[in-house]
């Protein structure tokens, strides 16, 4: 795949845009615009490939970034500005086949190992500062991620007790791959007595994956 075409979204902000690889959640980067997005998307490649090494998905980072396709551009809001995507391409409406389903089980869990690893590498470190001194501790990065999880979980109608702390994020990563396969199967439940949209299961998919491995690059980039 080294010289293959990577379909790729560009959500597009006033401050920020993303662009994103459709066949592969979690590969989603930001730049000020398209070219630097895009830029970044690309340099991110090699990283995602380790992500993806146990997985055998056969994922190769291509060459250079002419390599991407760009096939939809979306509008972006406040919060892709803030720093999150946060707007469902039109290509996550597709139905998802069992195949599809056992892969997106395989990057979810791949991206989940890939967090673990930087969580323990990096104990015992002092992550680095920003030029402000701001950004949160380890402890904190990891409560994060696991308190958002719960949170997108909501979004497929599904949620997890608070329970034992020691086994939370456990829980949490049961449900969501329960979930992707019942929304899959069945499509997003209805919205709740207060409303609220639902997420399709590829962008959960999408929206989990990219979230973790920000997160993951985040701890390995602030402990060197």
């Amino acid at each position: 795949m080294g010289s293959a075409e990577f379909p790729t979204y560009l959500e597009i902000g006033a401050k920020r845009t993303f662009a994103g690889a459709l066949d592969w959640p979690g590969w989603c980067r930001a730049g000020r615009d398209e070219a630097a997005a895009l830029e970044a998307l690309h340099g991110a490649g090699p990283r995602y490939a380790r992500v993806l090494r146990g997985a055998r998905l056969g994922f190769e980072p291509p060459k250079d970034p002419s390599r991407f396709t760009v096939v939809e551009r979306l509008q972006g809001d406040a919060t892709t500005d803030f720093g999150a995507p946060s707007i469902t391409p039109k290509a996550d409406a597709r139905p998802i086949e069992a195949a599809e389903l056992r892969r997106s089980r395989s990057i979810l869990r791949a991206c989940w190992t890939s967090f673990d690893a930087a969580v323990d590498r990096a104990r015992g470190t002092t992550l680095a500062k920003g030029p402000r001194g701001g950004g949160r501790d380890l402890r904190k990065i990891v409560d994060h991620v696991v308190d958002a999880e719960g949170s997108y979980l909501r979004m497929v109608g599904r949620r997890v007790e608070a329970g034992r702390a020691e086994d939370l994020a456990e829980r949490i990563h049961a449900a969501i791959l329960e979930a992707i396969g019942t929304t899959a199967r069945h499509g997003p439940p209805p919205p709740g007595p207060r409303g609220g949209t639902r997420w399709l299961p590829r962008y959960f998919v999408r929206r989990v994956t990219w979230h973790v491995l920000d997160h993951a690059w985040e701890i390995e980039d602030r402990a060197r």
